[in-house]
């Protein structure tokens, strides 16, 4: 698939993770052959604002193309500002969220709150398609509950306002990331629009993307909560939808090494006492499977210093 001038083939693409998908996350997953990340979502308005934190979430130096960010919002305006802010830090595509389920979010009307309001989400995408020169996405969920399913309506909506790619977490919102992702609905939507369709949900090993790409004929997929811990699988997918080769998972001292230099980025960019809170979820997933695990897990939970970290996961290794 194409989007904007980038030949993307079938691309598997990092999702955006709240907490997750700062800027040692998308190096790491890159250095180990990933290829299409994204942002965590930013606030529009606090980047209208320009909030010191906002502006780090922001950081695309040195980052390969295409390097795609994620706002969310639920003005218009507001958000039209915010993509041409982002543009300006160097963003080559601007995603829309309209599917966070949190709390929090939905009750500013922004995230999966536009499912209810399709005028609105179809206003803001408008407004930011008309505002940037460069390829605008969103990424929706299938609707509010059970009984209200938009996904088709709200596609059909974003395609009209000049939206190029939708992303599709075939789950509502009422069910967060519980229960299972029904895709059908990813085909259903694919089949009512022309622009490109990326499946996300439940694709935890390369098979499951194959999967969901042969029963929905999506243009290809998002995995988010598979790639905790696991950077590679990102790679992985790629190879086994482009060859059909399966790539055998990295041995564990591979995993932490990888985990040792996400660690070193992480400290990098956010220093110390952020970098090793932050840490420690992070080596709980690089740690998922490995012999002693919960012993290990209570270790790096009790980690006081970047030192004790790196003790704890050398550990391992010998």
């Amino acid at each position: 698939m194409k989007l904007g001038h980038y030949d993307l083939g079938v691309p598997v693409f990092l999702a955006p993770l709240a907490g997750v998908t700062d800027k040692a996350f998308r190096e790491t997953v890159r250095s180990v052959g990933g290829e299409y990340v994204w942002t965590e979502m930013i606030s529009d308005k606090a980047l209208t604002y320009q909030n010191s934190r906002t502006l780090k979430m922001l950081d695309l130096s040195g980052e390969a193309e295409p390097r795609i960010v994620q706002l969310f919002g639920s003005d218009p305006e507001t958000m039209a500002r915010a993509a041409l802010l982002a543009i300006k830090s160097s963003a080559d595509v601007i995603d829309i969220n309209m599917g966070c389920p949190a709390p929090k979010i939905v009750k500013n009307s922004e995230g999966s709150a536009l499912l209810k309001d399709i005028p609105r989400a179809q206003a803001i995408a408008s407004a930011v398609v008309q505002a940037v020169n460069v390829p605008v996405t969103v990424k929706i969920r299938l609707g509010w509950n059970d009984q209200e399913i938009v996904a088709i309506e709200m596609a059909k909506a974003l395609e009209s306002a000049g939206v190029q790619m939708l992303t599709v977490h075939a789950r509502t919102r009422e069910q967060f990331y519980s229960g299972h992702a029904d895709w059908k609905w990813i085909g259903r939507v694919k089949k009512e629009v022309s622009i490109p369709v990326i499946g996300n949900g439940d694709v935890s090993k390369p098979e499951d993307a194959a999967r969901l790409i042969e029963e929905t004929e999506c243009d290809g997929v998002m995995i988010g909560r598979g790639a905790l811990g696991n950077p590679w699988l990102i790679p992985r997918t790629q190879a086994y939808l482009k060859s059909g080769i399966l790539l055998s998972e990295p041995p564990i001292n591979e995993r932490i090494q990888i985990a040792l230099q996400h660690f070193d980025r992480v400290l990098r960019y956010k220093g110390e006492r952020i970098g090793l809170n932050e840490m420690r979820k992070h080596a709980v997933w690089y740690i998922k499977g490995v012999q002693k695990a919960a012993k290990i897990r209570d270790e790096i939970m009790q980690t006081r210093s970047p030192e004790e970290m790196r003790a704890v996961l050398t550990r391992i290794l010998e």
